[in-house]
């Protein structure tokens, strides 16, 4: 679900605006990413605060982009990912942590997640350079 959204009035052309999902356990860090992104130009379509919820939500709203914590409390991002991965069309999934994401090993591409952004380093352009 990719957005059209004219780039100006007087110019007939459009700017791609991805849709994301947040999945984090912690409100301050949902409220900080959607901020970041925002102000970046992504739309933020909705968040959830565990893997349950993150699942229902993906389909439900159908998001572009997945912003995905590794640590949750009912199941890891790895797991949602996978879980993703077998039912339909799923969105990319970029997942993030406070840890590095050397700490995650090859995990993080097993899980058919496109890339990793660790929650220090999140932005726009982060994001952006993930999902080229």
């Amino acid at each position: 679900m990719v957005s059209r959204i004219p780039a100006d009035s007087a110019v007939r052309h459009y700017v791609c605006v991805a849709t994301v999902l947040i999945v984090d356990d912690h409100p301050s860090f949902r409220a900080t990413a959607r901020a970041i992104l925002e102000a970046d130009g992504f739309e933020v379509v909705g968040e959830a605060h565990d893997g349950v919820t993150a699942l229902a939500a993906v389909h439900r709203l159908r998001p572009d982009v997945l912003l995905l914590d590794v640590q949750l409390p009912d199941m890891d991002g790895f797991e949602v990912a996978t879980a993703l991965g077998g039912n339909g069309p799923m969105p990319t999934i970029v997942l993030t942590s406070s840890r590095d994401a050397a700490d995650f090993g090859p995990l993080v591409t097993e899980c058919g997640a496109r890339g990793f952004v660790a929650k220090a380093e999140l932005s726009g352009a982060a994001l952006h350079a993930v999902l080229r």
